[in-house]
């Protein structure tokens, strides 16, 4: 692990990186957010619990994934492309490494009960998978919106036995989801745990939510250097709506010589376009009108469909650690079906934001020409067909 005081170590004794992070919650929170700090601490020392992870990980979620060389993509763009194939885990999203923590944390702590809020689906699944594993109760709230975009998601959290509760207030997306969920914890605290999805929330959960998905990261950069003969890729590259799957990526390079991009939607950009403030918890950067609410971010995928950012990532961007960029959805699809045509892949709807900035960089310059590229392919894109079908018809 990084050293506190370093990019992507531990945060302060407050929870905070740099000047994005902490904890803002009612009282009543307080004091479930201190147990969840002190359990998870003491779980992530434990070497029976983390061999009892490693044991899911590999046994029940498929780890390692593997990394997968984009041979006639990358001769048509005239960059190396190679992906960190988390669509292929139990699930088919890298969404699996956090759950299952998550989950053996939960059992660890006396709570037999889980909710969470999920925005594409993938998440709410996961949930829901470990929760079936593991015996617990789950329920996952969903924007109405997002139920709609996503049936098939909504049915497999349903198959395995979670509730799902449309959410129908503002926006009816992952925000309000996620509001949802967070007034539930505050009536339920003493017998549920809140499974959050991404690297977002009050402390401890950007920093628990990171370590879990470290493995992702410290996957990829040592497979790397096995295939490239001890060398790192020039480029790493994964998408961002909390920023779960970037974090980790980023984990295992964050002290190599690899630039660092997130990819976020052009209808949210909180990189971009937003502006410090305080939102689910977190001090981070958010979509805000001139007088501080919080405005709605518009997005083809439901997963990236967030006003905010992961304040870790708030954090790299403003120290110039990584940089994050911003495709549109015209963009988006046309790398969806690119790497279909070319390698037979369908990405879901939120990695293939990070290819289209892929396509984009390396048809502009900002990739030099046989330029090294890693790409965390986050999910895969089953769930996504009909609403691309429908969109290209």
């Amino acid at each position: 692990m990084v050293v506190t005081g370093q990019p992507m170590g531990a945060p302060d004794p407050g929870g905070r990186f740099g000047g994005f992070g902490g904890r803002f919650v009612p009282e009543s929170l307080v004091p479930a957010c201190l147990e969840l700090e002190t359990a998870f601490a003491a779980a992530w020392a434990d070497r029976s619990f983390r061999d009892r992870l490693d044991g899911l990980l590999a046994d029940y979620a498929g780890r390692p994934t593997p990394l997968t060389a984009c041979t006639r993509l990358s001769a048509q763009l005239g960059v190396n492309v190679v992906l960190k194939r988390e669509d292929l885990t139990h699930t088919g999203s890298h969404k699996i490494n956090n759950v299952l923590g998550q989950a053996l944390l939960a059992e660890r702590m006396g709570k037999h009960r889980v909710i969470a809020e999920t925005g594409a689906g993938q998440h709410g699944v996961a949930t829901a998978t470990a929760a079936a594993l593991l015996g617990l109760e789950c329920v996952v709230y969903m924007g109405e919106v997002d139920v709609e975009r996503q049936a098939l998601n909504v049915f497999r959290m349903q198959l395995l036995g979670a509730q799902v509760r449309p959410v129908t207030s503002g926006s009816r997306t992952l925000k309000d989801a996620v509001n949802e969920a967070l007034r539930e914890w505050v009536g339920s605290v003493e017998t549920t745990h809140y499974c959050i999805g991404s690297v977002m929330g009050p402390h401890p959960y950007p920093y628990l939510v990171r370590e879990l998905q470290r493995v992702v990261g410290e996957e990829a950069r040592e497979q790397y250097r096995g295939l490239s003969g001890g060398e790192d890729p020039d480029v790493v590259v994964a998408c961002v709506g909390g920023g779960s799957n970037a974090a980790g990526t980023f984990a295992g390079f964050v002290a190599t010589r690899a630039e660092l991009v997130g990819v976020e939607a052009a209808g949210g950009a909180a990189v971009g376009r937003g502006v410090p403030g305080v939102v689910h918890g977190m001090r981070s950067l958010f979509l805000q009108d001139e007088v501080g609410q919080v405005l709605e971010a518009e997005s083809i995928s439901a997963g990236l469909d967030y006003p905010g950012i992961g304040p870790e990532h708030a954090h790299l961007a403003e120290i110039g650690r990584a940089r994050y960029e911003s495709v549109g959805d015209d963009e988006v699809l046309g790398a969806f079906r690119l790497l279909a045509e070319t390698e037979g892949i369908l990405p879901a709807l939120e990695p293939a934001h990070a290819l289209a900035w892929v396509v984009r960089a390396a048809g502009n310059g900002t990739l030099r020409p046989g330029a090294n590229v890693l790409v965390t392919l986050s999910g895969r894109g089953d769930k996504d067909v009909q609403q691309v079908r429908e969109m290209l018809s």
